[in-house]
């Protein structure tokens, strides 16, 4: 349960006198933190200034990425030596190949790139905001895409007004601050009057507070002979704006950070990967589905290693051309960073020479020992994870007077298990597998089932029958969506996007919710450079997987 309801991190909020004056103040959970009782409105009333603190985790994974950049090219690389307007950078992006980079990794937004094909820095600025509430419900996403590519004279400006103000963005408002400026120059409004318009705006569902303006536009627009058409659609995109429309300067913020996280992911993806695994939790996309992405791309990934991993992933090799990725301690489940860290202490000193030699002196309990067993990082000590397991279970802790006398026993040696065995153990104490995919053993009987790999249907053509199978690790249901589910279907080759109409939800509730392994029969629909799989009929073959249990993002 959340300590406060906020998406922020912390703030401030400054005042001339002593703020417990003007305000109630109460203490915070944490030490040494305070918090003020009302919210952002009633401060807003009062006049008081009011700064957030927003926390972004892809700054700290873009961090962490350079730090290793800089490592492998033996300078300081820092993001402003990131070079602008790359070629390479821009094909990936346009190809929709953006898993793990900031804001346009998104399916709405892979969806869009191939349409868009950003090639430049406010082509990333538009992006980001477009694929929003505000302009999906106000209709501004297929007039800005069939004007963009538009001359300038072909464009329909209602007026020079109002071509100084959309000219950037072809005629068609993508930003809060366009409205706000059609406002003003087309409908007479003053800056004052502009402003609690903006503010209205994210108050529309809520307060009602956007009707009083709604009025006093359409006056002004009409006293100033702008036609009823033009009236008619800015009044729409205001009320799509109210849904959640997006101011430029944070879609220009958030694009700087859109195009460094994929120039590092084109570039350095190694580096990228490692970051993105060491800021977890955070974007759209688990572990698992960073790491497969990221070896269809090439890059090598090396498991846990109690002998060689540190606590956070790190890179091998840097001076090579694809560094392999080292899994960090910390991404096995059960054990502590504090565990992690006398490990990594422990070994500084000595290398460990068994698992007996490691409970010692990295002073680890039968429940830690366990962790490091479950996740095969036992191996060059004591073999596979089986006989791992086997030899923890019989530790105890040692009595002080032995903690320094080693015990030796004859080894029982124990077969090791099957590809199968060691993905299932994979995922429960990883959360990912850097065997084959899990999909991968189940392809021959996938395929007497006439079941299609995602590389396959992405040849196949607009409106030809396809059926694949694979696991779900998306379900969205966008607001904007008319009561349609997209999910995301994973296999060894890569994803598929499946579109589930509202009439099959009702008709298959059980399969499309809850089945871990989907298999889909449908039509494959591809159009400008857009391919999804729209379902007809579904079937849940979770019960395939055996034991192997694989969480989903559902309704993020």
């Amino acid at each position: 349960f959340p300590r406060h309801l906020s998406q922020h991190v912390g703030g401030f909020v400054i005042s001339q006198d002593k703020l417990s004056r003007l305000v109630p103040i109460e203490n915070a959970s944490m030490e040494n933190r305070s918090v003020i009782q009302w919210d952002k409105d009633d401060l807003d009333s009062l006049k008081l200034l009011k700064v957030d603190v927003l926390a972004l985790g892809m700054l700290s994974a873009i961090r962490r990425s350079l730090e290793m950049i800089s490592a492998r090219l033996g300078y300081k690389f820092e993001m402003q030596n990131i070079p602008e307007d790359d070629t390479e950078t821009y094909d990936m992006i346009c190809e929709a190949d953006t898993i793990g980079v900031f804001q346009i990794e998104s399916r709405a937004q892979m969806s869009m790139l191939p349409r868009l094909r950003p090639r430049e820095y406010y082509d990333l600025v538009v992006q980001v905001a477009i694929v929003r509430p505000g302009p999906i419900q106000g209709g501004s996403v297929h007039p800005y895409l069939k004007q963009r590519y538009m001359s300038d004279d072909e464009i329909p400006y209602p007026s020079d007004e109002v071509k100084d103000v959309l000219k950037r963005t072809y005629g068609v408002p993508i930003f809060q601050e366009q409205v706000m400026q059609i406002a003003m120059v087309a409908a007479n409004f003053s800056a004052d009057d502009a402003d609690g318009l903006r503010r209205s705006m994210a108050s529309w569902k809520r307060k009602g507070t956007l009707e009083q303006y709604e009025e006093r536009l359409r006056i002004g627009l009409r006293n100033n002979q702008y036609k009823e058409e033009f009236i008619e659609g800015i009044i729409k995109q205001i009320q799509g704006f109210g849904e959640y429309g997006f101011p430029e300067s944070h879609a220009a913020g958030f694009a700087v950070l859109a195009y460094n996280s994929s120039w590092i992911k084109r570039h350095h993806p190694s580096a990228f990967l490692a970051g993105l695994l060491n800021s977890q939790p955070m974007g759209f996309y688990s572990s698992s589905q960073l790491v497969q992405d990221a070896k269809r791309h090439g890059v090598p990934v090396q498991p846990v290693d109690v002998t060689i991993s540190e606590i956070e992933c790190t890179l091998e090799e840097i001076r090579s051309e694809m560094p392999p990725v080292r899994l960090g301690l910390q991404m096995i489940k059960g054990l502590s960073l504090e565990a992690a860290q006398r490990i990594v202490e422990a070994r500084a000193h000595q290398a460990f020479t068994n698992v007996d030699d490691l409970a010692r002196r990295a002073q680890l309990d039968q429940f830690e020992l366990g962790a490091l067993a479950r996740a095969n990082a036992l191996l060059p000590l004591s073999g596979h994870r089986r006989q791992a397991k086997w030899e923890v279970s019989a530790m105890k802790p040692m009595p002080a007077l032995l903690r320094d006398a080693p015990i030796r026993e004859a080894p029982l040696r124990l077969s090791s298990p099957s590809e199968g065995q060691e993905i299932v153990a994979d995922y429960h104490s990883l959360g990912l597998t850097l065997n084959r995919h899990p999909l991968a053993l189940l392809r021959s009987r996938l395929k007497k089932m006439g079941m299609a790999t995602a590389l396959e249907i992405r040849d196949f053509s607009h409106r030809q029958f396809a059926c694949t199978t694979g696991i779900v690790t998306m379900r969205q249901r966008p607001p904007t969506a008319k009561g349609i589910i997209f999910v995301t279907l994973e296999d060894e080759t890569g994803i598929t996007n499946v579109v589930v109409q509202a009439e099959l939800i009702e008709r298959q509730r059980k399969e499309v919710l809850s089945a871990q392994l989907l298999t889909v029969y449908g039509i494959w629909q591809y159009k400008e450079g857009v391919g999804h799989l729209l379902a007809g009929r579904l079937e849940d073959h979770s019960h395939l997987l055996g034991e192997l249990s694989i969480s989903s993002r559902d309704f993020h």
